[in-house]
């Protein structure tokens, strides 16, 4: 039974850092493709960041070169850290596993979710 829990998140002011968790079990995260995912109010859930087998990572525009994932196997966790956050970077903000095929930043190609922390960039 595969299972995905997000902690790591809060309120913090414009140009500030937070770093997103997401503990997995149930598989392990070396043989996996896992992502980050935003909502937020009145907007369709958007692919932000993922990480595939090999450790090759994906970013959307929008975070490249602010956003880092990253995933520790020994911990089946993984990481999204985010600095100089926008007050349009807000949502809901979960993360996404996915078992076969590559790394991408479509939310239907991933078979399993957490429930999600909120990041509110004031």
């Amino acid at each position: 039974h595969v299972q995905l829990v997000e902690s790591g998140g809060g309120s913090v002011q414009a140009g500030g850092s937070l770093r997103l968790s997401c503990a997995a079990s149930g598989y392990t995260v070396s043989s996996t493709r896992m992502g980050w995912f935003r909502q937020a109010p009145g907007k369709e859930r958007e692919g932000v960041a993922c990480i595939g087998r090999d450790g090759i990572t994906m970013y959307s525009d929008s975070v490249k070169g602010r956003f880092t994932i990253s995933k520790d196997n020994a911990k089946t966790t993984e990481y999204l850290q985010m600095n100089n956050l926008k007050p349009e970077d807000s949502a809901m903000y979960y993360c996404a596993a996915r078992l076969y095929g590559g790394c991408g930043l479509t939310p239907d190609w991933y078979a399993y979710w957490g429930q999600g922390t909120q990041v509110t960039v004031s």
